[in-house]
């Protein structure tokens, strides 16, 4: 029974993760395209401007049709307004062309925009208007705009049994609409499924939805009406991950169409916001709302109204909740700093108590240079030992003036930097912030620094090293240095071993480099040594110092 069910694990477990994995994928395309919105925009705006000019030239009154038609059709899902603007154009060019086919085609135009427009008696009007008996290749866009418009009236119902008359309506002009349109019009597909929907038949409507969907080219607006619907059959099946799925896959369209007056981008949002996902819910509803506001879709306004602020506070609570966690961070970044300064002065300390231990020393040393000449062989070894200890002290005096300095202004730069984040955390730049955070510039150039700070030093206190270093190589080994540059990483290596750090890992540490990178660099200049290899990095040993023979 366990390895039944092992199995059943395995097998299911990878399935589900490649699901998983396939729905991001289309999130982070969906998050592209939002980002990429203005894009589109230009490109139909481009398209409109075009029909635009040839509405400029002296064109018949069947062209003059023509145009009106193809501007309404760029128009009704982008801007209802400028939709209707053309609508009324066209029908008073119908009106002189006297075909009252073109009429009425005109006047379900009409109908259309102002359901649109949440005018739902002036659409009913106008409707009323069409004797549909003279145009019979109408009669299935006549019963599909009743179908639309009572369908939107259901949504607006106040009451039960307003919807419940509106929802019958609905069906009534689907159904007679399923009787004019062709069997292989998208209308009638669509018609059709929804009957199947009603009646409970979700496998088998499912079945035709995903067959049919590879069929519709990517700049049909009939594409994002198909992956809705695969959506709300998966909705009714409580599949929520089927469903997200869908609607990402219709908002995409959506959004590269251009049709502002949508639905799948506000039902995605709701579902996201459901599962915690905030930024991504408040980033679409966002968006929708600004396209339903532009394109002047009314229902679709009241619908994202009633959602927005609730996403909004969530969005406000979450970027609250960032601000206090940063400023913690801040705070403990601060507590830390205060740390290494007491380490520091408590080194300085050590480090003066340090500095008096050497010159009694030398005090010492001097007094036993007094004794007799029996003791001058030892007094020379003493002096000697004396001599590379103020030596190591000088080093030690220096680099450690260095350091605190150093230090110093790297506290000062990371106070610059913490109130740089604090800065975007508080404007809200979480982009910014998360850009600025990964970046690895501050580090590079802080790094450069840090090298030309010890190279100077270096070099102050052993202003021969590069000539004295050269002497030990052959002539035509010799490292040539680049113009401004002080040391070569090679050189940098040996000015290290020169201060006492012959530890390849320790030096490795400093440089930011491999242990491997070191021992090759150590051993290569060995192999250019003058003398025997063994004795280079003695000889390296004695440069700039007094005991030199």
């Amino acid at each position: 029974m366990n390895k039944i069910l092992l199995l059943i694990v395995a097998l299911v477990f990878p399935m589900l993760f490649f699901g998983q994995g396939n729905f991001d994928s289309l999130l982070q395309e969906l998050d592209k395209t939002v980002k990429e919105y203005q894009l589109y925009l230009n490109q139909k705006e481009t398209k409109i401007d075009g029909l635009k000019k040839l509405l400029k030239n002296k064109n018949s009154d069947y062209q003059q049709y023509e145009l009106y038609g193809k501007l309404y059709d760029e128009y009704k899902s982008y801007q209802s307004d400028s939709a209707l603007v053309y609508v009324r154009k066209g029908l008073l060019t119908a009106k002189n062309l006297k075909d009252p086919e073109k009429l009425n085609e005109v006047k379900l135009n009409f109908a259309s925009i102002m359901g649109t427009l949440g005018m739902y008696k002036e659409a009913i009007d106008k409707l009323y208007e069409i004797d549909i008996k003279t145009s019979p290749t109408l009669k299935g866009s006549y019963f599909w705009t009743h179908r639309i418009i009572y369908g939107s009236m259901s949504e607006y119902a106040t009451s039960a049994q307003e919807k419940e008359k509106y929802v019958a309506l609905t069906k009534r002009y689907r159904d007679s609409s399923l009787l004019y349109f062709p069997e292989k019009s998208p209308q009638f597909f669509i018609d059709n499924i929804e009957k199947r929907i009603d009646s409970g038949k979700y496998d088998a409507a499912l079945n035709e939805l995903i067959n049919f969907f590879p069929k519709i080219a990517g700049n049909d607006p009939n594409r994002a009406v198909i992956a809705y619907i695969i959506s709300e059959v998966y909705s009714l099946k409580k599949n929520i991950e089927q469903q997200k799925k869908w609607l990402t896959i219709s908002a995409i369209s959506d959004l590269q169409l251009v049709k502002k007056e949508n639905i799948s981008l506000r039902k995605l949002a709701i579902i996201l916001y459901n599962q915690g996902d905030i930024d991504r819910a408040y980033k679409y509803t966002k968006r929708s709302l600004e396209d339903a506001l532009f394109c002047n879709a009314r229902l679709r306004t009241y619908e994202i109204s009633k959602m927005l602020p609730i996403i909004n506070e969530a969005y406000e609570t979450k970027n609250e909740t960032n601000r206090s966690q940063l400023v913690l961070f801040l705070i403990s970044a601060s507590i830390l700093s205060l740390f290494l300064l007491g380490a520091l002065i408590l080194l300085f300390k050590q480090m003066k108590k340090l500095a008096k231990a050497q010159e009694n020393l030398s005090l010492a040393n001097a007094q036993m240079s007094l004794l007799n000449k029996e003791l001058n062989a030892f007094n020379e070894k003493l002096n000697q030992t004396n001599t590379t200890l103020a030596e190591a002290s000088l080093l030690k005096e220096i680099y450690i003036g260095r350091y605190m300095d150093q230090c110093s202004d790297y506290i000062g730069k990371l106070e610059e930097y913490s109130q740089k984040l604090n800065v975007m955390a508080t404007a809200g730049k979480m982009n910014e912030l998360i850009n600025t955070v990964k970046s690895k510039n501050f580090i590079a150039k802080e790094l450069k620094e840090f090298y030309s700070n010890f190279d100077e030093t270096f070099l102050q206190l052993f202003p021969n090293f590069v000539e004295e270093f050269y002497e030990l190589l052959n002539k035509e080994e010799r490292i040539q240095l680049k113009h401004g540059e002080l040391l070569t990483p090679e050189l940098r290596i040996f000015a290290l071993i020169r201060l006492g750090i012959k530890d390849s890992a320790k030096i490795a540490i400093f440089l930011r480099y491999s242990v491997s990178t070191i021992y090759n660099y150590r051993s290569q200049l060995k192999n250019k040594s003058l003398g025997p290899r063994e004795e280079f990095e003695s000889k390296v040993m004695l440069i700039g110092s007094s005991n030199k023979k």
